[in-house]
């Protein structure tokens, strides 16, 4: 139950996305979207896309972010209209079947399928009024054939046999899909200007719509390994919804004759929520504070313990070493068995090991022997060097797991120590309880 909560969290924490459950259209399709379809693989007059007229205009909406983990960093969706067809539809990338077979397994593994639902737009605008999320919109400045091709492609692309995709947090979600869409319809005519978004790593880009949830900020930074310290370019930042909407806000198009004009005809703001404030403030760091209490707790009675000569007691280490490796468990399975890619050279597996669990058994039945020694030992210098080296490590680790991990380092060193120097003792002297004196007989 433990692992299943874990799990649910993580999903939080990393999708990000906006759920459809059992919205019409929700379920799963009996085929996939081949890998990098785009606009380029739809006929431009596709026979379920209707010849719109020359009212017609396409935009961009972006949601805000909202308060829960999984709304933390926005959405973003396509909104064709036109008046004289009677046509007001929104194309959303974000949406999955929770009801899917084994859903949470296939997230934590990598393999999560999202779609592509077109639905009409006042239901879509009022889902987010209920919610309070702002929505702002974006009219794009497209020629009457690149409106009828991306709407052919957005089209085509809700077929059943098309609609599905094999969802990556970083690289194929809700805002990539319409940006490469939006890129394939324009062609060479779309420029991306570089200067309108910042030079951040992905880690750093993800931390600042966690500011306000330091929960959710501790579970990314143990989840999340190297490849989330890479700088993204701009094309690549775009994978969050307001940078999408602010690559857009800067991106020109070529209209012939080498002129060039804004892609954003108009911006409008649908909706606002009065005190709706982005980017977060950042909360009141509970989590590291909380850490260094625990760390200081656990300072305090091995030092009171140490001084008064007596034996470490085991409940305190049950709880830490079971703790760190019922995390542990997770962290490595990311690393080294998901497909996620983001997830992997992950430095936190230096002081996460999952056999932690197994030590928290052999303390629980106050078993040890020069096996649990060595092992004691081994998980404290893997743990000091990590404590040793970490402002220097490639990795940025979190505030909150440098206590944890000093903690470890403590605890380890101590009760291996106490095992090489004392001789076996009975559970009750593993309490801390004097051992019942033995007279001693003669025999004549």
């Amino acid at each position: 139950m433990r692992r299943l909560l874990f799990a649910l969290a993580l999903f939080a924490c990393i999708a990000g996305a906006e759920s459809a459950g059992a919205q019409p259209g929700g379920t799963h399709p009996g085929g996939t979207q081949p890998e990098g379809a785009s606009a380029a693989d739809a006929p431009p007059q596709a026979a379920d896309a209707p010849p719109l007229s020359s009212r017609a205009h396409v935009s961009l909406l972006t949601i805000l972010p909202g308060g829960s983990p999984a709304s933390a960093f926005g959405h973003s969706a396509l909104r064709v209209r036109d008046p004289a067809r009677g046509l007001d539809r929104t194309y959303n990338y974000g949406t999955y079947n929770f009801r899917e077979p084994y859903f949470i397994p296939k997230f934590v593994y990598g393999q999560l399928t999202y779609l592509l639902v077109a639905a009409p737009f006042q239901p879509f605008l009022r889902k987010y009024q209920r919610l309070g999320r702002p929505v702002i919109e974006q009219e794009l400045r497209l020629t009457p054939a690149q409106e009828q091709r991306l709407f052919a492609f957005l089209e085509w692309n809700t077929r059943p046999e098309n609609r599905a995709y094999e969802y990556d947090f970083l690289f194929d979600n809700c805002a990539t899909r319409i940006r490469d869409a939006l890129r394939d319809a324009l062609g060479t005519r779309l420029r991306l200007e570089k200067a309108t978004l910042p030079r951040r790593s992905f880690r750093e880009h993800l931390d600042r719509f966690v500011a306000g949830m330091p929960l959710l900020d501790f579970g990314f930074d143990l989840a999340l390994g190297l490849p989330t310290e890479r700088t993204a370019v701009p094309r690549e930042a775009m994978f969050l919804p307001e940078y999408l909407m602010e690559g857009f806000a800067g991106a020109t198009v070529g209209t012939g004759a080498d002129r060039r004009r804004p892609l954003v005809t108009r911006t409008d703001t649908l909706f606002w929520e009065k005190g709706a404030q982005f980017p977060a403030q950042a909360a009141f760091p509970w989590v590291t504070v909380l850490a260094w209490a625990l760390f200081a707790a656990g300072a305090a009675l091995t030092g009171q313990r140490w001084a008064r000569g007596r034996p470490p007691l085991a409940w305190p280490d049950v709880l830490l070493f079971g703790g760190v490796g019922a995390g542990g468990v997770v962290v490595w399975f990311l690393a080294f068995l998901s497909d996620h890619e983001v997830t992997r050279q992950n430095l936190n597996v230096v002081w996460m090991w999952p056999t932690h669990l197994l030590l928290a058994g052999t303390l629980l039945a106050r078993r040890g022997g020069r096996l649990t020694r060595g092992y004691l030992l081994a998980v404290g210098a893997a743990a000091l060097l990590l404590a040793v080296g970490w402002p220097l490590w490639p990795q940025d680790l979190h505030a909150a797991a440098f206590p944890l991990v000093a903690l470890v380092v403590l605890r380890s060193v101590w009760r291996g120590r106490m095992l090489t120097t004392r001789a076996p003792r009975t559970p009750a002297q593993s309490n801390g309880e004097a051992a019942p004196r033995r007279e001693r007989t003669e025999t004549r």
